[in-house]
Parts: C-alpha cells; sequence; structure tokens
C-alpha cells in the first residue's frame, strides 16, 4: 500500500513500501537538513528547500515515466527488476551530497555520486535493498546514479535529458519564485521513449522529434536559472567565502576531509565555529558578503582563460592572499570566483524521427534544426563570470587583472615567486 507525501510542486507523491523504508533510513534523513542550492537563500529567501525533497520528486518523475512507457508497452521485453532500480536509483542518486550543494566538490572534495557508494552499498540500505531486490541491487544502482549501468534506461538517471534536471529546474524556480525555470514537464516526459541505439543497436532512453522544442525550452530555462540564480553574483560571493572557509579548516586540520560528507548544513557551520572561529565566518552567517570589485562575463574572455582558478585550489588561495597584500587587505579579505567549467546542455541523446527512424543530436547538432550546442555555448558564455570580492572597497586594474587571468598556472606561480602580481611585466 503506498504512502501519500504532499509536496508543493507536484502535490501527491506516491511513495511504495520500499521507497518509504529507504526513506526512513538515517542517512536519507540527513538530506532534510541539506539545502538543495546551497547558499542562494542569501538571496532568495525561498530557496531554503532540501535534496529530501528534490530526491522524492526525482522519485516520482522516474515513477510516471516508467508508467507511461508501460502504457505504451515500451517495457514489454523488459525484466520488472529493471523498472524498480531505476525507480529507486532516482531516489537515492543524491544521497551522498556534501553540506551547502556542490560548492565542496569545488575545493576539490570527492565527488557525492563517489561519496554515495559505500552508503548505497554497504550498511542500512544496502540491507534493505539486498534483502527485497537482490544481493546485486545495491552495485546496479550504484552503476545507474553514476552512469555506468547498461540498463536500458540509464538515461533516465543520468544522461542529457534526465530526470534530476527536470525535476530540480522546476522545483527551484518554484521555490525561488522566478519563472525562468517554467520548463514543459509534461510535454519532455510524454516525448520520452525507448529507442535502439544507432550505434550499438541496443535499447536506450531517447526523445521523440516533437519534444525538441520541450528540450530547446530546458536549454533556456538552465541557461537563466545559472545567470539569475546559480551563479548570481551575490550567490557566488557567499559561496567563495564559504569554500574559503571549508578549505581554510581542512588546511588547518580542524576539519577532516572524509567527514564532510556525514555533517548537515548547520552542523557543519557549528562545527567550523566551534574549532575555527573566524571573521569570514561571522560575515557569511550574518549576511555580510563581499563585494564585486571586478568582474567580467567568459564572452568576453579568450577562450579557457583562467581555468586555473577552478581547477587549482592550492594556487588560487595564494593567489588570493597575494592580491589581498598588494591591495592592502588582509589574507582573506579578497577572493577570486571563477565558476567550474561545466557543460550548459551535454547532449548526445538519440531522436526518433516522425519518419520512424532514428538519428543521435550530439554536440555537432544537425542540419535544419535549431543548433542547441551551439546555443549552448553561446549562452554559456554570458552565464559565467570571472569576478573578485573583497571584504572592504578597493579599487583593481581591470586589465592587469584579465593579464593575470590569462597566464597558465606555471606563469602565475612564477609571478608568485617574483612577489608581484598585478605589477609585474
Amino acid at each position: 500500500m503506498d504512502e501519500i507525501i504532499r509536496d508543493p510542486l507536484w502535490n501527491n507523491i506516491r511513495v511504495d513500501p520500499l521507497a518509504l523504508r529507504l526513506v526512513d533510513t538515517r542517512a536519507f534523513q540527513r538530506l532534510r537538513y541539506v539545502r538543495q542550492l546551497g547558499l542562494a537563500y542569501l538571496v532568495y529567501p525561498g530557496a531554503s528547500h532540501s535534496r529530501f525533497e528534490h530526491a522524492l520528486g526525482a522519485y516520482h518523475l522516474a515513477r510516471r515515466t516508467l508508467g507511461l512507457f508501460e502504457e505504451n508497452a515500451l517495457t514489454k521485453d523488459l525484466d520488472k527488476q529493471s523498472c524498480l532500480l531505476v525507480r529507486y536509483a532516482a531516489l537515492l542518486h543524491d544521497i551522498g551530497h556534501y553540506p551547502f550543494s556542490h560548492a565542496l566538490e569545488e575545493i576539490g572534495a570527492l565527488h557525492h555520486e563517489e561519496v554515495a557508494r559505500p552508503l548505497v552499498t554497504s550498511g542500512e540500505i544496502a540491507d534493505i535493498l539486498t534483502r527485497e531486490l537482490g544481493s546485486d541491487a545495491p552495485e546496479r544502482i550504484m552503476a545507474l546514479i553514476r552512469g555506468t549501468s547498461d540498463n536500458p534506461m540509464q538515461g533516465l538517471i543520468s544522461g542529457s535529458l534526465d530526470l534530476d534536471k527536470i525535476e530540480y529546474l522546476k522545483r527551484d524556480a518554484f521555490m525561488c519564485g522566478v519563472n525562468y525555470g517554467d520548463i514543459d514537464v509534461d510535454r519532455l516526459i510524454n516525448s520520452l521513449t525507448l529507442v535502439d541505439d544507432p550505434d550499438r543497436g541496443s535499447p536506450m532512453v531517447g526523445i521523440s522529434e516533437k519534444g525538441l522544442s520541450a528540450l530547446e525550452s530546458l536549454l533556456f530555462a538552465k541557461y537563466q536559472m545559472y545567470r539569475n540564480v546559480y551563479w548570481h553574483h551575490a550567490v557566488r560571493s557567499a559561496t567563495a567565502m564559504y569554500k574559503r572557509l571549508v578549505d581554510g579548516a581542512l588546511r588547518a586540520g580542524s576539519l577532516s576531509a572524509e567527514a564532510l560528507a556525514g555533517f548537515t548544513d548547520e552542523g557543519l557551520l557549528h562545527e567550523l565555529a566551534t574549532h575555527e572561529p573566524t571573521a569570514l565566518l561571522s560575515a557569511m552567517r550574518e549576511r555580510r558578503l563581499y563585494k564585486r570589485v571586478f568582474e567580467c562575463p567568459a564572452a568576453e574572455l579568450p577562450p579557457d582563460i583562467g581555468e586555473w582558478i577552478a581547477d587549482d585550489r592550492a594556487l588560487l588561495v595564494s593567489v588570493e592572499d597575494q592580491l589581498a597584500r598588494e591591495l592592502h587587505l588582509e589574507p582573506g579579505e579578497l577572493l577570486l570566483d571563477y565558476p567550474v567549467k561545466t557543460q550548459m546542455l551535454g547532449l548526445d541523446i538519440p531522436v526518433r524521427r516522425r519518419n520512424g527512424s532514428v538519428r543521435r543530436l550530439t554536440a555537432a547538432g544537425w542540419e535544419g534544426a535549431v543548433n542547441l550546442p551551439k546555443l549552448s555555448e553561446e549562452l554559456y558564455g554570458s552565464a559565467r563570470w570571472l569576478r573578485v570580492f573583497t571584504a572592504r572597497h578597493v579599487s583593481i586594474d581591470r586589465s592587469a587583472l584579465i593579464r593575470l587571468a590569462a597566464l597558465s598556472a606555471d606563469e602565475v606561480r612564477a609571478r608568485l615567486a617574483s612577489g608581484r602580481l598585478l605589477g609585474a611585466n
């Protein structure tokens, strides 16, 4: 007998008995206290929703999509177990998430999907899955979460048009009170289908051609959400402050990397306040966010500029502290931010044409259709910004900062050794 959970986005979410047992585990209940959008609530007060309700929403969409597949006889040749595993993989896909969303992955912490492995394949959750679905169920669910499964419905859990994306864009926009993520969920889900992979001949998740306009709406929604919510300048300021706090605590040894994934949002802040109290922590908690003294969109920068800012954490901290000294600030009072490069819409999905043929839509696009991949890159360039945040207002030479960002990591290290970053030739 299914239980009903009331949800502000999807109204009634029907939860089967096995899913309910998984929800009641300690690891899953932690997600109630891990905000879906990290520090975005400092800008959008309604963005206090958690990974818990997002996971339930993904599970709901999985059940709904699998039901449509069954109605259309798409799963008649598949074993029932494959469908059940997809359902529970959707529920558990974020079980390993760190406090405050993806920020800690940006400082080099283990990816949350890898953190999920011991939670899914051992302990309480594994015992439930093994007892109800078989001894191989935990590993098969982990393969779905990591995107390495041979399950024909892998694309529903991890892929170009997975249910996770559809759910979080819709929920995040709703909770933030914006219309940017108002995608056509019904059209998208009803356009999903199983097709024979044009390269390998095996069945996989695809989309019917009539759903391409809804796919375009998802692209625009994702761009708008990144530009206006996820990478909002104040959200990125708070995120940069948070990353610096946790990174400093890890380097000082007052916090262990292994313990990070076990914390809730407030639990981690309490741990930092107890063992590593700083003015930076007080400023973040009291919303005295660092202000922009420099910003430039990626579209106005040469390709691949400044990737060391996102990729080399140790170098970045050294540069921040040296820049602070040159601008008469204290170490930690200047933060550089360039979000980790990500595909705005990584396309690789087969499309069933109206004539019944199947064609793969990839980064190359196809003639006679909207060039979604090219458009994606153009939108991405205007959503990602290189910024400098400081605790106190200072003036910074724009050209000198861009020249610094354009250097390779080795060239930046040479500048550091010379003792001057902005004034060097």
